[in-house]
């Protein structure tokens, strides 16, 4: 089998004996890290080798060269499938094996596409341009739909196989890096189908020196099977656990370097400071080590029980008996408890367990006759005296019992959980101020509530305004496991109505990384105060506003930000939920939130995830005031996240988001199209456009699709004020000179920006929306246009006024695009008309000022007003005249008007 510096060498690149890669002619000698000139790294078996290892400091730097090398390797292996048939056809029966899933009719298209170029070589370049294009958008849809459950999951393999042939489609494109980053994704989203089905000779090459030490780990651990006499059940059942754990370890050591890999193409010539080391499973079959960990468990538990409970000459044994008797133990004896033990963990994994993020850790408990009843008179008299007794330091010993009690035999459940032994309980947990009497109280109740729901019904009936839980919250010791016990209470809204919950919270979010075990329960304090925020954030609206603010103001924000950039997706999906809520809340916090987040935390989840919270949160950053925050933002976010650029996630979001997300997405696409060159064509602009319109046609969709494309049309207006608020109809009110605080009527043009700063920003605007204009007026064209006539006249009033407002912004440049088709179409008389009828005295004022300032732009490009009747107006004359103290629109419509001929 080659190493890696074998197949460097083949690439062009040999090393001297000095551990030095020196490349073909054309490069200067380099030298390569230790772990890539060697076939096989070095791994401890010791506590240690799970432990990261950094690069010694007199190892020898990478440079650019190294990584064109890694590039050639992976890259090649994409290359073969332009040259070997058999080896297209074979990878394509391989990945549409599962027909009966959905997704791969876009798979399907796509490798079509490829295969068609494949075997037309003399394509030209507009349709190799447009099979490319085809192949890319097909297999991102599919790519972009892995799912986060394992790497066993068909969502998964799907994704491998459409990173496989992405690779390809960028090798054609001759972009080496791009190909071989896809590559690597393939070994992430799909390990285990990589490994052994699709690219195992890369795997082995690759992959494998990295990992050697799990395959000598498994060659001995099954050497060690047939060294020993056990029964052929036996022998299958542990080696099928074998396979399954050296598996596991085998496909996460492999995603682990694809990843490390990938980051090091991402970031350069250097790679990551950081080399993944894949610790050695913790199961080793017959061995003195496993005898080992046994005696340091038995030993801990006599620790823990002396430590809680203190010395018992009468009832437990001693540590050095323990020991000197386990030491006594024969081979044999040792024998049959690894092959029970192996047994009962193959056994647990059917056990059923408490849905995380508390999790009960099952653990056979024997506990002899005798000893149940030599403790059963204790126990009786401890339920006894906390159920009855008025005296603290009684009930504490009592908790003392109990806790011994349940240690010994978790089965008298039913004994303890009873509600006058609860409450007792409750009341020495709210009086005591002994951590230890706390802590064993705590976990009593956390066993409690675990296994019954009832119990946690009563202690919520117990503190209904959770007063003693704050004061638990406030013990700089307890704090984390007084958070995970009331997350199983599961408090609501009105039980966390005073604002000192809200520092107490993220308190907890900040320091509770590490799992908190209560006996037997497991739970996790971030979950808990994830859980907490979302109650505290959703109440009434006064509350849900209080404390939203309150969040911003304590540097919630910044702690969320920095959760979410390390956290898993379930975390990122909690923290977009917490801060999108906080934006509602207090509308100026998206201007640090646009600064300090990364966008590619969102497009993350977008591709994972695409939930309404997620794209409702990236609609609400784009909302800046300042435009230049605002272009600052787009650059940041279309850089894309992974492979895939933003506009091809924006694309697949809008085609699986629901009715009433798509016209939301639609907005975000256009504007950062806008980014781009309006000149050249683009796809998504006119899948964004064409989402837009649709929204707009209310005699198909809901109200809800219809609010939302109000929304999504305010948002195009791109003017917003420093808290979000859309503010595209007050600056046309102000345009058309209209001000209803002003009762002395309209002063000329009263749109007046005052300062320098202000100025330049308002030209950047400016400049801004005659783009937006151009690309709407041309791309859009008469369906655009007759959308929202339709919407103005028949829509529901929010949807009506917005569109009102996108006609007035949009008419204003209609004269620098030219005389075009849509002037002469029926769609465009057809919203003539009812502009004129917004005239009438019936509707609002601004709607009527809206109207006023679209006619009278409209007029310069067009020769509607020939083409109305006499009647019309002079109808429209009354209306415009009665307006004409407001804006001064309506007066030089009426003058325009006077000075047309008649229509005869």
């Amino acid at each position: 089998m080659d190493s890696l510096s074998d197949l460097l060498a083949k690439e062009g690149f040999v090393r001297d004996k000095k551990v030095q890669l020196v490349a073909a002619p054309d490069h200067d000698s380099i030298a390569l890290p230790i772990y890539i000139c060697h076939n096989r790294p070095k791994h401890r078996r010791t506590a240690s080798s799970s432990k990261q290892r950094r690069r010694p400091s007199n190892e020898p730097a990478i440079d650019e060269v190294a990584t064109k090398a890694v590039i050639s390797i992976l890259s090649g292996y994409a290359g073969k499938y332009l040259k070997d048939k058999g080896f297209r056809d074979s990878l394509r029966d391989k990945c549409l094996v599962n027909r009966t899933n959905g997704l791969l009719d876009n798979m399907e298209l796509g490798i079509q596409s490829i295969e068609k170029l494949i075997d037309n070589p003399g394509t030209v370049k507009e349709m190799k341009v447009k099979l490319l294009r085809n192949s890319i958008g097909f297999l991102t849809i599919v790519a972009s739909l892995n799912s986060t459950k394992g790497t066993g999951d068909s969502n998964s393999q799907l994704s491998a196989c459409a990173q496989l042939y992405l690779s390809i489609v960028y090798k054609i494109e001759k972009n080496d890096r791009i190909c071989a980053r896809h590559v690597l994704q393939v070994f992430v989203d799909s390990p285990h189908l990589a490994r052994t089905h699709l690219l195992p000779d890369l795997w082995e090459h690759f992959f494998l020196p990295h990992l050697l030490h799990l395959k000598i780990w498994y060659n001995n651990q099954t050497e060690s099977i047939l060294d020993h006499l056990v029964s052929r059940d036996q022998e299958e059942q542990i080696k099928k656990h074998l396979i399954k754990v050296y598996d596991e370890h085998m496909d996460m050591g492999t995603a682990q370097f694809a990843l490390y890999y990938k980051e090091w193409l991402k970031t350069g010539g250097q790679p990551p400071a950081t080399l993944p080391s894949v610790p050695l499973p913790a199961i080793n079959l017959f061995s003195s080590s496993s005898t080992r960990r046994r005696r340091s468990s038995s030993l801990f538990n006599i620790f823990l029980h002396r430590t809680i409970f203190g010395n018992d000459a009468e009832k437990q044994p001693s540590t050095e008996n323990d020991y000197g008797a386990m030491e006594q133990k024969t081979e044999n004896e040792e024998l049959c408890i690894d092959v029970y033990n192996t047994n009962q963990q193959i056994n647990t994994e059917s056990r059923p367990i408490i849905d995380p993020p508390c999790e009960g850790i099952k653990t056979p408990t024997q506990v002899t006759h005798s000893h149940v009843n030599s403790s059963s008179s204790d126990l009786t008299q401890a339920i006894s005296t906390i159920s009855s007794s008025q005296s603290l330091v009684e009930c504490e010993m009592a908790i003392r019992a109990m806790a011994k009690a349940w240690l010994d035999d978790p089965l008298i459940e039913n004994t303890l959980a009873k509600p006058l032994v609860i409450e007792g309980m409750l009341e020495v947990l709210f009086s005591s101020d002994n951590e230890e009497i706390l802590e064993l109280v705590i976990s009593l109740l956390t066993e409690f509530v675990a296994r019954n729901e009832l119990n946690g019904k009563m202690i919520k009936n117990f503190d209904p305004q959770l007063e003693g839980f704050m004061n638990l919250m406030r013990n700089s010791s307890l704090f984390l496991k007084a958070a995970a016990l009331l997350h199983l209470v599961k408090p609501e809204a009105k039980q966390m109505m005073l604002t000192e919950w809200v520092p107490l919270v993220l308190r907890v979010l900040e320091f509770g990384d590490q799992t908190q075990t209560l006996f037997s329960v497991r739970c996790s304090p971030q979950v808990a105060a994830y859980y907490f925020l979302d109650q505290l954030l959703c109440g009434s609206d006064q509350d849900r506003m209080e404390n939203g603010r309150l969040v911003i103001s304590l540097g919630g924000l910044g702690l969320l930000c920095r959760r979410m950039a390390t956290g898993d997706i379930v975390e990122k999906i909690k923290g977009v939920s917490i801060i999108y809520r906080c934006i509602l809340s207090d509308g100026r916090c998206r201007h640090y939130l646009a600064d300090n987040l990364n966008p590619e935390l969102i497009f993350e989840l977008m591709v994972h995830d695409c939930s309404d919270t997620t794209i409702s949160l990236l609609v609400e950053l784009i909302c800046l005031h300042r435009f230049e925050q605002r272009t600052k933002l787009f650059e940041k976010i279309l850089k894309g996240w992974d492979c895939l650029s933003t506009m091809q996630i924006l694309l697949v979001c809008l085609q699986r988001a629901t009715l009433e997300k798509r016209p939301l997405v639609a907005a975000v696409m256009f504007q950062l199209d806008l980014m781009g060159d309006l000149l050249e064509s683009s796809v998504y602009r006119e899948e964004a456009i064409e989402a837009i319109v649709e929204a707009l046609e209310s005699k198909i969709l809901n109200e809800n699709v219809q609010e939302h494309a109000a929304k999504s049309l305010l948002i195009l207006g791109s003017r917003y004020s420093y808290t979000g608020t859309p503010e595209a109809e007050k600056w046309i009110l102000k345009e058309a000179g209209y001000d209803e605080s002003l009762e002395g009527g309209f002063h000329g043009r009263y749109y007046v920006v005052q300062g320098s700063k202000n100025l330049n920003n308002e030209d950047e605007i400016e400049h801004w929306l005659r783009k937006a204009a151009m690309s709407l007026w041309m791309s859009g064209g008469k369906k655009l246009i007759g959308a929202l006539g339709e919407s103005i006249a028949n829509g529901l009033p929010s949807l009506a006024r917005a569109s009102l407002v996108t006609i007035s912004w949009i008419s204003k440049f209609v004269h620098t695009v030219g005389d075009g088709d849509v002037l002469h179409s029926i769609e465009f008389s057809t919203l003539i008309q009812h502009l004129i009828q917004c005239l009438n005295r019936d509707n609002a004022m601004e709607e009527r000022v809206l109207a006023s300032f679209s006619l009278l732009s409209l007029s310069k490009s067009s020769g509607f007003l020939f083409e109305i009747s006499d009647d019309e107006k002079n109808a429209m004359v009354i209306h415009l005249r009665s307006m004409s103290k407001v804006t001064w629109t309506a007066k030089r419509l009426v003058t325009i008007i006077a000075g047309s001929p008649s229509r005869r």
